[in-house]
Formats: C-alpha cells, structure tokens, sequence
C-alpha cells in the first residue's frame, strides 16, 4: 500500500538540491554547524531536534532524529520525556493565544 509519508523517501533527501546546488549546500553547511557539538552536546541537540520534530509534525524528522537520539546516548525514556515538553509547550502556546481571543471579543463586545 502506498502511503504520502514513505520511510525509504528520507533516503531520497540529497535530491532536494538537484536544481539549485548552491542553496542546498549552504544550507547544508549551516545545518551542520548547527548540529554539531558546541554549548549543547550532540545528544542534547538531537533531542531538542525530536522535541521539535513532535511539533512540526514531520514524520521524516521524527524518524531522523529518533535514530539520532538513540545512536547519541538517550533512551526512550529521555525521547519521551522530551516528546512531552514539546507538547506541552505547543500546548501552552494554544492557550496563551486565548488572550488574543479576549483582546477580540473584548474590543468586539465593547
């Protein structure tokens, strides 16, 4: 069955670049400055990574940075731990928008 998400599709990534090498390649070098060791370990960037992951919703990603954590040191307890903040972070923001809501009806009901 084929599905829009297929796990063998992040392998195809490199073929982003094809037609514009040059924006790839930068992006790949920063993105590689990014996540290579500094004031947070490499473990500590792939789990904010898969946090991150979790609230975008992207399925390649979670997979990438799944392996990621797991060939860095964390555990599953450490992932989820981390799945959890991203969700009440995304959480917290939905709510903390409902002011916005208040601001409106408030100027709306006035």
């Amino acid at each position: 069955m084929s599905h829009y998400y297929e796990e063998k599709d992040l392998e195809k990534f490199q073929e982003v670049g094809k037609y514009r090498a040059d924006l790839f390649d930068n992006f790949m070098n920063y993105y590689q400055g990014v996540m290579a060791a500094g004031a947070l370990t490499v473990r500590e960037k792939a789990l904010i990574a898969l946090a991150v992951a979790h609230t975008v919703q992207c399925p390649y990603c979670i997979d990438a940075y799944t392996r990621a954590s797991l060939e860095n040191g964390s555990n599953l307890e450490e992932m989820t731990e981390a799945v959890h903040v991203a969700a009440a972070i995304r959480g917290g923001a939905a709510l903390a928008h409902g002011v916005q809501m208040h601001n409106v009806a408030a100027k709306i009901t006035m």
